[in-house]
Formats: structure tokens, sequence, C-alpha cells
């Protein structure tokens, strides 16, 4: 009979511990609008890491599928309409001025981190990396931090959610998606 409470005790531990993680999992799906993709220095000091007014998004479906894309302010134009054809200068900055990946994430909300669990990315020495980030969530602003460059800044990414009113035809009830 010890035996059969324990085990059912355990049981529901296992439960009421899953449901944070499960909650804030969910509070995350959706779309998010990038608005600020900074740098922390080692001095402390915050910057801009991708411009002064950067975009981006990052979609984070029901199914644990997610995309981060996230633009430089400046990207420079190339010379030539053929993309095959541009110059060193243009290929280099066309590749620092973009951060995007994509694969399945998780959520562990007892170590607030997000693991992003990528599949390809524009770096390709991120392809196939499990890349754990500690993260915060407040109403819709949704941040986290990527671990330290060599330099020992720290890369931070902020976003805001996208709310958007659901015509009628498309959903049924008219609402807000998430």
């Amino acid at each position: 009979m010890k035996k059969v409470l324990l085990k059912s005790i355990l049981c529901i531990m296992n439960v009421i511990l899953a449901k944070p993680a499960l909650a804030q999992s969910h509070q995350l799906i959706g779309s998010w609008r990038l608005i600020a993709a900074d740098k922390i220095l080692p001095d402390g000091k915050q910057v801009a890491d991708y411009g002064s007014a950067p975009h981006g998004i990052a979609i984070f479906t029901t199914d644990g599928h997610y995309v981060v894309e996230i633009f430089g302010t400046e990207r420079m134009k190339f010379a030539t309409t053929e993309r095959g054809k541009g110059t060193p200068e243009e290929y280099k900055n066309a590749v620092l001025n973009q951060s995007c990946h994509f694969g399945t994430y998780s959520i562990d909300s007892i170590k607030g981190t997000i693991t992003f669990n990528i599949d390809r990315g524009t770096y390709p020495n991120q392809d196939q990396t499990l890349q754990v980030r500690p993260f915060t969530l407040k109403g819709d602003t949704l941040s986290w931090r990527v671990p330290a460059r060599p330099d020992g800044s720290i890369p931070v990414s902020v976003f805001t959610r996208i709310r958007t009113q659901v015509p009628l035809h498309h959903q049924g009830v008219q609402g807000v998606m998430y």
C-alpha cells in the first residue's frame, strides 16, 4: 500500500512540476517582432549589435518548431543584380548583417532556458547543434541571451509579440491570434 501511495505522489509531483514548463512553452507560441539586437560588452555597456533599427522575427509553433531571423539596419545592396557576382565586401556585409536559424525548441522553466535544436542556420557551424539560452518573458516582451562570443560580448535579442486581429472567415470567430 505504501508503494502505491508513493508512486501516486511521485506521479502527481511530475504532473505539477511539468505544468509550468508546458505553460511557459505555450506562452511563446506565435509570432514575435524584433525590437532590439544588442550586445553587452565585457565592461557591462550595452550597445547595438545589428544597427540602430534591426529587423527580424521569431516564430514558435504549437508542435515545437521555430524560426528566428535577424537582419542588420545597414544592409549594403549589391552593385549587380546577380547574387552570384557580388564583391568580397558585399558578401561579407551580407553574411555579417544577418543571423537566421530554424529547427525545434524546448523550454526549461525551472532553469529559465530555451533550447534551440538548430537544423540549419546562416552560419553553417550552427547546423545540427543545440543552443541553450537563458530567456525572460514579461507580458508581450521576450528576450534571450546568447553565450558569450570570443571577444567576451554577449548578444541579447528582444522581441515583442505580434498581435493580429483574425478575420471571421479565417477562424470562424473574431479574436486575437497569438
